[in-house]
């Protein structure tokens, strides 16, 4: 057996996982094609996961410093960017070293942080009151557009707000401010809530967030989620009615207590981050994630995307969810669509940012 198949013989099958199923996620989210192959490649084990993507990360981050240190701010922003993603997809599921994985996140959250002024346009951080505590958010507005509609971005299991740059990109040439948060059981939320299946609790802190900000037009607030945020979006749509448009990517419709037949570091992220001791407490929390008898309430306009290969959230869900909204729906399956459809990511991210931005009513750009 040659040197590189012994190798690849000897992977963990956590890390051939990952090596099939998530570049075009990463690819297209930020991750430069080269740092995903040689990363992959050079990681054998999933422990050392988290370790081989923040050295990746802090190269990014060294980058950035030195460009501005030489005064080149944009280029700067963008080196931030990226090695925000790269040191987040270090954590994203590393659930099995706490310690590692949330300062891979402070990291993450950091560089980040330290983009957000030096974009175009920029960004702020926000604080958003709940429960006592804060959820923390970037806030983005387009250039040019005195009091922007607001599209609210709701996370996955394992996105948070640091993902986001290119949807945001997508809705800002538009006309559209973003605000990208992390709720509970996501990001920086994690740490002190749990998942929480009843998001219309948070959402309804966010947009009374909105409204309290003077240069946002709280009037036109559209919800945007992707892969658990795509039933998070939905499901906070039918109870809060101040929500004008939504969008669901790949969200689940139903959850059982069973996590048969699921990855199992998705399962143990799912048992992490909603604070359960064991599988039997997740599964309880899972038979809370239901859009049964719920979606009829759904009365704004929806855009519903799934992929007909997503290995996670059957396209069924997608169906049932647009059979049973009362509002206006555009229903997208895309044939050969992995999860989120980021194999074929040029099938809706331009389309829905196209139908939200007409919705809202910042027109066609």
């Amino acid at each position: 057996m040659s040197e590189v198949a012994e190798r690849k013989a000897a992977k963990d099958p956590r890390v051939e996982a990952a090596i099939s199923h998530w570049a075009p996620r990463f690819v297209v989210n930020g991750v430069p094609l080269t740092d995903f192959q040689e990363v992959t490649a050079g990681c054998d084990r999933w422990e050392d996961w988290c370790a081989a993507w923040s050295a990746r990360a802090a190269v990014h981050e060294e980058l950035g410093n030195q460009a501005l240190k030489d005064g080149f701010k944009l280029s700067a922003g963008e080196h931030f960017t990226r090695a925000a993603v790269c040191y987040h997809f270090g954590k994203f599921l590393f659930v099995n070293d706490y310690a590692q994985m949330r300062q891979a996140h402070r990291k993450a959250v950091e560089c980040r942080n330290k983009a957000l002024p030096l974009l175009d346009p920029p960004g702020e951080r926000v604080a958003i009151p709940y429960e006592g505590k804060h959820l923390y958010g970037n806030l983005r507005k387009p250039a040019g557009v005195a009091k922007p509609p607001v599209v609210v971005m709701c996370m996955g299991l394992d996105s948070t707000k640091e993902e986001m740059n290119d949807y945001e990109g997508r809705f800002l040439k538009r006309g559209l401010a973003t605000l990208a948060f992390d709720g509970p059981g996501q990001g920086e939320a994690e740490y002190d809530f749990a998942i929480c299946p009843e998001y219309e609790k948070p959402v309804k802190s966010v947009i009374d967030f909105i409204e309290t900000r003077k240069d946002l037009d709280a009037g036109r607030v559209g919800i945007w989620g992707v892969s658990f945020g795509g039933y998070y979006a939905p499901r906070a749509a039918a109870f809060e009615k101040r929500i004008k448009a939504c969008v669901a990517l790949s969200g689940a419709y139903q959850r059982s207590a069973s996590f048969e037949g699921r990855p199992i570091i998705n399962v143990e992220a799912f048992r992490v981050r909603s604070k359960s001791a064991n599988l039997e407490e997740a599964g309880k929390v899972a038979l809370r994630v239901t859009l049964k008898g719920i979606a009829k309430n759904i009365t704004c306009p929806i855009y519903i995307v799934a992929g007909t290969k997503d290995r996670l959230t059957p396209v069924e869900a997608a169906k049932q969810l647009a059979a049973e909204v009362s509002g206006p729906c555009v229903l997208s399956i895309v044939e050969g669509g992995n999860h989120v459809v980021n194999n074929l990511w040029y099938r809706y991210r331009d389309q829905t940012a196209d139908w939200m931005a007409v919705q809202l009513g910042a027109g066609k750009s």
